[in-house]
């Protein structure tokens, strides 16, 4: 019997530039259907997002997080979202591959 394969769940922090949190709000209201894609392909399994303030918490659930980047690093989708992202955050994601998401710090288990 195989033992089911369970998705790495991983943390992010991400800041808005003042001012653009209306504009973030709207442009995920609804994402382009490329990029949905592109996401699910790349191994995505959810994306849930909260916003405080500037402040920004996602929680992504993926296959492999590290191949989920490295994936979508050159994708055409990716690149023109990272690129409109980037007039929104106070610092670009560079997809250089480096990152690893929050430290979890506890757990309720």
């Amino acid at each position: 019997m195989a033992v089911p394969h369970h998705p790495q769940r991983v943390a992010l922090h991400t800041r808005l530039k003042p001012g653009m949190e209306a504009e973030y709000d709207r442009v995920h209201a609804v994402i382009p259907p490329e990029l949905n894609a592109a996401l699910r392909a790349a191994g995505v399994r959810s994306w849930r997002i909260w916003r405080d303030g500037l402040d920004l918490f996602h929680v992504v659930e993926t296959d492999d997080y590290a191949a989920m980047r490295n994936a979508l690093r050159e994708h055409p989708a990716n690149v023109a979202w990272q690129e409109r992202m980037a007039a929104l955050l106070a610092v670009e994601d560079d997809y250089s591959g480096r990152d690893s998401g929050l430290g979890l710090v506890w757990e309720l288990p």
